[in-house]
Formats: structure tokens, sequence, C-alpha cells
């Protein structure tokens, strides 16, 4: 990677106080970890944008579950697109992208949500994208951790969010693909491997486990909380469809319904895995948007949540600024 000579200037931020820009730093490769979140992704677009407009370019992206998603939009030159698809989701338009499957290894078979983004991203490569770009999954066989770093970009994305029980696995090279953050929910190693020097992450578990644990908990203890009971009350689906949904959320008894108690699991999943792999491989920036208290389902929240990472990438900007001149 070549360095390049380097300008400090300021602009103001969204809040009208002035920020720091860094336009063509001296500075090392930098690397950007985009983390996995379900719905909590979203935060990601804000993120991206802000240090687009702070002047850091990343020259390597690696992005996990829905990280990879914002991150090869974003390299694709289709932020925008993305960024006003997610603001104009509400609950209802959600169910048209919920295809439901009695059979096969998935709830939702996906193909309405490919079909939107075969829309936008077509046959593009990810080997053709400017910056290095690389979608994090996980082999269903083996277990592997798998890097997608060549080929179509947007099978290579579905293959990264295919969380299991809910979308199926994608076929990629005769290997069966599966969301990527069962392994590596914030992929900062593979920047690293990848030659960045400097490594910022956003992730999207700082707060998991503070006040939404209340939260949380006050949904298992009353029904009408329960994720998806909204969804279910104002879906404009089939009689199968409302009945799948009423199966997955609602509570049976004094128990959980299936799809929380999927959902919950799956969050500690990821909280757990990222806290040990954060011990044994940090950052050299952390960005944490405090997004624990939005439901892991909850995609119309894109507003608050584009706006939350916006903020983090804001309050975090003297982090980053020392990491790079400490690097330089």
């Amino acid at each position: 990677m070549t360095d390049t000579t380097t300008l400090k200037t300021l602009e103001p931020s969204a809040n009208g106080s002035e920020q720091p820009r860094m336009d063509s730093a001296k500075r090392p490769a930098i690397g950007l970890a985009l983390g996995g979140g379900v719905a909590r992704g979203w935060a990601h677009i804000g993120a991206v944008q802000r240090l687009e407009e702070l002047g850091i370019k990343p020259d390597v992206i690696a992005g996990t579950s829905v990280g990879a998603l914002v991150g090869g939009f974003w390299l694709a030159g289709h932020l925008p697109e993305l960024e006003h698809w997610a603001r104009s989701l509400t609950k209802r338009r959600m169910l048209t992208y919920v295809d439901f499957m009695l059979t096969g290894s998935g709830l939702m078979g996906g193909k309405r949500l490919q079909k939107t983004m075969q829309q936008y991203l077509g046959g593009k490569k990810i080997e053709d994208l400017p910056s290095r770009f690389v979608a994090v999954t996980s082999e269903l066989a083996t277990g592997h951790e798998t890097w997608l770093r060549s080929g179509n970009l947007a099978e290579s994305l579905e293959a990264a969010y295919a969380l299991p029980g809910v979308f199926p696995p994608r076929a990629i090279d005769g290997r069966w693909l599966i969301d990527g953050a069962l392994i590596n929910p914030l992929p900062i190693s593979v920047c690293r491997a990848f030659g960045a020097r400097l490594v910022i992450a956003v992730g999207l578990h700082a707060d998991t486990f503070g006040r939404s644990s209340v939260q949380r908990r006050e949904k298992f203890e009353n029904p009408e909380l329960h994720d998806g009971e909204t969804l279910i009350k104002s879906a404009k689906a089939n009689i199968v469809e409302k009945a799948m949904l009423r199966r997955l959320f609602r509570t049976t008894g004094q128990t959980p319904g299936l799809g929380s108690v999927m959902l919950a699991s799956f969050n500690i999943i990821m909280d757990r895995i990222t806290r040990s792999r954060l011990a044994g491989d940090p950052a050299d920036v952390l960005i944490l948007p405090s997004v624990g208290h939005i439901p892991l389902l909850d995609f119309d929240k894109a507003d608050e949540l584009i706006a939350l990472g916006r903020q983090a990438v804001d309050e975090a900007m003297p982090s980053i600024e020392v990491a790079i001149d400490h690097l330089a």
C-alpha cells in the first residue's frame, strides 16, 4: 500500500461542531471490520457514511453478515440506494420480503430479497471493487471460517447473511456456506490478514447485555411485548404465513416463542464470541454504536440506527486520529 502526504482540515459535523477531516493523510494501511447484528446493522450505513465524510478511506473492508451487505454496497457505489431502501421499510413492507418455506433448510427462501439485491448489484464481481473486500462466511460441513474475496458480489453477500434456520445456505464453489457471524462476528483478524496495520472495527453488541437485558426479560414475561408480535398484528399475509409468524413468536403457555428463543440465542452467541475474539485480537479503534435496545428484527428502525452509527463515529474520531498518528 502506498503512503501519501498529509493534510488535516475541519468540517462541520451533523451537530454543527467542527470535526477533523483527513485528506490524503500519510497513514498506515487501514482496515475496516463491520460486524454482524441483523437489523442493527443499519447502523453501519451511518458509520461508513461518516467515515467517508471525514476522509477515512479503508484499504481493506471485511464484513460479516449485515456488515458484509453494507460494506459490499458501499464499495459497489450503491450505498445511497441501500440507505433509501432501508429507510423505506415498515413492518408491513418487511413482510413483502418474507417468503416462507414449509420445506427446505430455512424458513425463508430469500428469493424476494435476492431479486431486490440483484437489481442494484447485477453481475458485479468482488475483484472489480475499488478496494479489497472480504465477505466472511462459515462452511456448513466443516465449521471453517471461509473468506469470499472474488466472484459474484451478490451471491457472496447472500452467503454472508444466511442465518441458519432463517435463510437457506448458499452453495459457492461446491461448499455450502452460512452466516459468518457464527464464527467471526467482528472480522478484525481478516483485515490484519490482508495487510491492514490500523484496524477500525464497528461492533453492534457492546450494550447487548446492559439495560437491553432488562427489556428482554420484560418481553419474555409479557406476551404482548414479544419480538414479532406487532409484525403479526400488522401483517398483510395469507393464512399460512400468519400461522407461521404466530408459531415463531407467540408464547406457548409461560415459555417464549420459538422465534424469540432463536433470536435471543443468536444474540448470546455473537456477544460471547465477539468478546472472546476481541480479547485475543483487539481492534486499534473500536466503534460501538449504542444499538442494544433495538430488537434484532426491527428493520424498520433504519432512521434511528443510521443516526446512531454516525454519532458513534464522531465520538471515536479523536481515537482514530491518535491511532493514525501513532502508526504512521
